[in-house]
C-alpha cells in the first residue's frame, strides 16, 4: 500500500499541502497548509489511532481487540504519543 508522503525527497522536511481540488466541481484552493501531525506517523501507528478512538479510547477494549495485555496497549499508547509530541516540537 502506497503512504501519502510527508517528507520531502530532496531535503527530507515535512511537506506542506499548497492545493487542494475537487474532483466533482473542479474547484481549487490554493494555499500553504500544515499537513496534519498524525500524517507523520506510521501506516501501523496511525490504525492503532483509528482503532483506539472507534473503541472509545478503552484500553481494555484495544487489549481484547489486539490480543495483548493491557499493558502492553498503555505501553503502545505511550510510544504514539510521544511520537506525536516530538512532531510537534520539530
Amino acid at each position: 500500500m502506497k503512504r501519502f508522503p510527508v517528507t520531502c525527497p530532496s531535503c527530507s522536511h515535512r511537506l506542506e499541502v499548497k492545493r487542494l481540488c475537487c474532483s466533482e466541481c473542479g474547484t481549487e484552493v490554493e494555499g500553504v497548509y500544515p499537513l496534519p501531525d498524525l500524517t507523520a506517523l506510521s501506516a501501523e501507528d496511525q490504525a492503532f489511532v483509528c482503532d483506539f478512538v472507534k473503541a472509545s479510547g478503552s484500553l481494555k477494549e484495544m487489549a481484547a481487540l489486539l490480543k495483548v495485555s493491557y499493558p502492553t496497549v498503555r505501553n503502545r499508547l505511550d510510544d504514539v504519543i510521544s511520537k506525536l509530541q516530538t512532531q510537534n516540537h520539530d
